[in-house]
C-alpha cells in the first residue's frame, strides 16, 4: 500500500470514529450503587433500590426478587446488575408487569432529532445472561408522546452482547427540559394486559399496552431458579454499535449525583442552630442536582454534636424544607430537641438522602 493510500485510509478511519461522549446511558457499567448493594423482598412496589439510574418497575404480582450489584460481570466489567427470583408467581393476573428501566431527561436526548424528518437511528447494546434460556423484550419509550418501539432478545447461560438498532422516529418531538422524556425498558414479565396484542418488532407506534410484551415471552417469575444479569448498557446515535465507553468511577458518580446523593451529612456535616422544636441546618450538595431534591432522613433518631459538649439525639425526627434549590439549601430537622434554643450544632452520625430522580 502506498503512503498516500495509507494516509487516506487513516483519515477515513479517524473520520468515522465517534467524537466526544457517545454513551448516553449513565452507570451502564453498574459501577455506582449509592443506596445499597443488595435488597431482598422486592416486587411489591416500584422505585430505586440499589444500582443508580436503574429502577425495577412492577405492579400487582405476588412474585418477589432480590436485586443486587455483583462482581459476576463478563470480561472487562467488574460489576453487573443481578435479579434473582425468590418467590415465584405462576398465577399471573392481567395487570401484572415487571421491567427494569433507565430514564433520560429531554434535554439529554435532543440529538435523536426525534419528530423531525432527520430523525436518527438509535443503537442500544448490553450484555446479558441468565440461569437458563429465556426471551425478553427491550423497549424504547418516548414518554412525551406515548410512543414505543420494541425488539425481543434471547438470554442464555453465558454472557452475550445484545445489539439492537432502532430506526429514527419522525413523529413526536421530545421536550427540551429537565423532565423525563425517554426510557429504555427491559421487560421480564407481563400479564394479559401487556401480552394480549400483536408484537410489531422494531416499529414505532403509539403506546398500546397489549402489544408491549406480546409473543412467546419468558416470565421471570416462573421459577425461583430464575436469574437475570445485565451490564455494559450503551445507547448511541447511529446504526453501528461501538465498543462500550468505560468511564471512571469519579465521572459516573458525578453523573449519578445529579439524581441522588445518599450520604449527605454523614460525619459532622450540616451546620445548624437549635429552635424550640427543630434545628435548621445548611446542607450544601456535592453536585448540582436535576431539580430541588426531596430530602429524607436515614433514621427517626438523629444524632447532633455541640461544640465543647456531648452529643445529643433528636427523637421522632423528620425533615422539612426551609429553602432549597438544586444546589443545596436549608432544612428543618423537627422532633424532640433537648438542648437550649440558639445553640450551634453539627449533624453527627446520621445522614440525609437527597432525591431528584426521574
Amino acid at each position: 500500500m502506498s503512503k498516500a493510500a495509507e494516509l487516506a485510509k487513516s483519515g477515513d478511519t479517524l473520520t468515522n470514529q465517534p467524537s466526544g461522549r457517545k454513551n448516553i446511558v449513565i452507570n451502564g457499567g453498574m459501577q455506582i450503587s449509592q443506596r445499597s448493594t443488595s435488597e431482598t423482598g422486592l416486587g411489591a412496589a416500584s422505585g430505586y433500590f440499589t444500582l443508580d439510574r436503574f429502577t425495577p418497575r412492577t405492579s400487582l404480582s405476588a412474585g418477589r426478587f432480590t436485586m443486587s450489584q455483583t462482581s459476576d460481570g463478563p470480561s472487562g466489567f467488574a460489576n453487573c446488575l443481578k435479579m434473582d427470583c425468590t418467590t415465584a408467581d405462576t398465577s399471573i393476573a392481567a395487570g401484572e408487569f415487571l421491567f427494569i428501566s433507565t430514564r433520560f431527561e429531554g434535554q439529554d436526548v435532543q440529538q435523536f432529532k426525534k419528530g423531525t424528518s432527520d430523525a436518527e437511528s438509535i443503537t442500544v447494546s448490553f450484555y446479558v445472561k441468565g440461569d437458563q434460556a429465556a426471551t425478553y423484550v427491550c423497549e424504547l419509550k418516548d414518554t412525551d408522546n406515548d410512543r414505543i418501539i420494541t425488539q425481543a432478545f434471547a438470554v442464555t447461560t453465558s454472557w452475550n452482547r445484545i445489539i439492537l438498532t432502532f430506526p429514527g422516529d419522525t413523529t413526536g418531538v421530545l421536550a427540551d427540559d429537565n423532565a423525563q422524556s425517554f426510557q429504555i425498558n427491559w421487560w421480564l414479565h407481563g400479564g394479559s394486559t401487556y401480552t394480549g396484542g400483536t408484537f410489531a418488532s422494531n416499529t414505532w407506534a403509539s403506546e398500546t399496552n397489549a402489544n408491549r410484551y406480546a409473543g412467546s415471552r419468558t416470565s421471570f417469575y416462573d421459577s425461583t431458579d430464575r436469574e437475570f444479569f445485565l451490564t455494559g448498557v450503551q445507547m448511541e446515535i447511529g446504526s453501528q454499535a461501538t465498543n462500550f465507553e468505560h468511564r471512571s468511577v469519579g465521572e459516573e458518580l458525578a453523573l449519578c449525583s445529579r439524581y441522588y446523593q445518599g450520604t449527605i451529612g454523614s460525619g459532622y456535616f450540616g451546620v445548624g442552630r437549635t429552635a424550640n422544636s427543630s434545628i435548621m441546618i445548611q446542607v450544601p450538595l456535592t453536585h448540582e442536582m436535576r431539580s430541588a431534591p426531596t430530602a429524607s432522613l436515614s433514621a427517626t433518631t438523629v444524632t447532633f454534636a455541640e461544640p465543647n459538649a456531648a452529643n445529643f439525639n433528636v427523637t421522632s425526627a423528620s425533615i422539612a424544607n426551609a429553602h432549597t434549590t438544586a444546589r443545596g439549601g436549608a432544612y428543618y430537622i423537627n422532633g424532640t430537641v433537648t438542648v437550649a434554643v440558639g445553640d450551634n450544632v453539627f449533624l453527627s452520625t446520621d445522614y440525609i438522602k437527597m432525591d431528584a430522580e426521574l
